[in-house]
This record gives C-alpha cells, structure tokens and sequence, in this order.
C-alpha cells in the first residue's frame, strides 16, 4: 500500500508539472504574439473608388532582429533572423486606403519565382526612393510584401505584391545598418472586414526548403496579419 501511494503522489506530482509546463508554454506562447498596431488616420482622400478614409503604416526590414524597437528583439532566440519592424500584425478600418510606407535596410539576390519583381495590386503609382517604378530586377530584390485574404476570408479577391529592392553590398555594413536604405510607399484598397495574410516572397530564410526555412517559414519575422475591422 505504502508504495502504491508513493506511486500515486509521484503520478500526480508529475502531472502537475506537466500541467504548469503547459500552461507556462500557453503564456510564453501569448506573450511572444506580436503587438498588434493600428493605422494611422490620414483623414479622407479620392480614390478609384470614391472618397474614402485614408490610413497609413510605417513598416522596416531589417537584417537581422536586434534593433530594438522591433518586436522580435526582445521576443526571440534568432537574433540573426532578418525580420520585418516594428511588428507584424496590422490592423485598418474597412473600406479605406492603405499606404504603407517600408524601409528595407537589407541585401538580397535572385528571386525564386521572377513574377514576385512586379508591382501587382496597387491604387495609384508605387514610390521608390520618391521615384515612380512598376518592377524591380528579379536578381536585387531584398523583399517583397505580399498581401492576400486568409483561407476564412473567401469572398475577396484582393491580391497585392510589391517588390523592395535589395540595397547594394557594398552599401551593407559590417555591424548595424546601412545609411542608404530603400524607401518603398505603395497603396491599397480594402473593402469589409475580413483577415489576410501577408509574407514576403523572396527566399531570404536558411539553406533549407529552397531558402524559405527559419524566418521565412516561422510567423512574426516575414509573414504577417492584416485585420479589416
């Protein structure tokens, strides 16, 4: 009897770790979701469609995650991850315009697929460095910003893709980041509420899985969540 409830308490001690071990991961697992950012009102503007709100983001890619207003700095053991900043969950209002405005202080070489060069989806005329441009060469491409609906979102057909060209190597510094980054302002349309998605094309992740492992194949660095509300 004596060892059966030796055997019990040891059953239940074990589950109870388990148990603390579970709801510990639960918590890290929450607290490690990125911080949510809603746009900025920008008032209205005339679009394609009619007058319309007009919001705007400010978004960075970085080379690795250690700058520190990136989420992912203090949220990670892949310091060493390139990472989009200051985080990747976003939310607009609907039926509104969409400008989003990234820094790329990050390299890059030859996309896998050459379609992902192109600008697709926009309102308006993309910015490159205060520059119009539809395209960028498929082999200095650093990025890409690739929106479209969550599979719960069946209804729309929105599909955005912009490229954000590579800054040069011999602009890459050692230790932190380039003086010469790229700004890349682009705009969007979103209709009612709904999720998307949105991750970056260029395989910029490890040597596995065609490049598109670590980073790439792990939430919060090069993918992302837009919220419609």
């Amino acid at each position: 009897m004596a060892v059966k409830r030796i055997l019990s308490s040891v059953a239940i001690f074990a589950i109870a770790l388990a148990f603390v071990g579970l709801v510990a991961s639960y918590a890290m697992g929450k607290s490690k979701e990125p911080e949510l950012i809603a746009a900025t009102p920008m008032g209205t503007v005339t679009t394609s469609q009619g007058e319309m709100q007009h919001v705007a983001f400010e978004l960075n890619t970085y080379p690795d995650s250690e700058v520190p207003e990136n989420f992912n700095n203090d949220h990670t053991d892949h310091a060493d991850w390139v990472s989009y900043g200051p985080s990747t969950r976003l939310e607009v209002p609907a039926n509104s315009l969409v400008t989003i405005t990234i820094t790329n202080y990050d390299g890059g070489e030859v996309l896998n697929n050459t379609y992902f060069k192109d600008v697709v989806g926009v309102e308006g005329t993309a910015m490159l460095n205060g520059k119009p441009f539809t395209s960028v060469p498929p082999d200095h491409v650093g990025h890409t910003f690739t929106l479209r609906p969550a599979p719960v979102n069946k209804n729309s057909e929105l599909f955005v893709s912009v490229p954000l060209l590579a800054v040069p190597e011999a602009d890459m510094p050692e230790e932190g980041y380039t003086d010469s980054p790229n700004v890349i302002t682009f705009s969007f349309i979103v209709g009612e509420a709904g999720e998307y998605i949105w991750n970056c094309e260029y395989p910029c992740g490890d040597g596995t899985y065609a490049k598109f492992g670590n980073a790439m194949s792990a939430d919060r660095w090069m993918s992302g969540t837009l919220s419609v509300v």
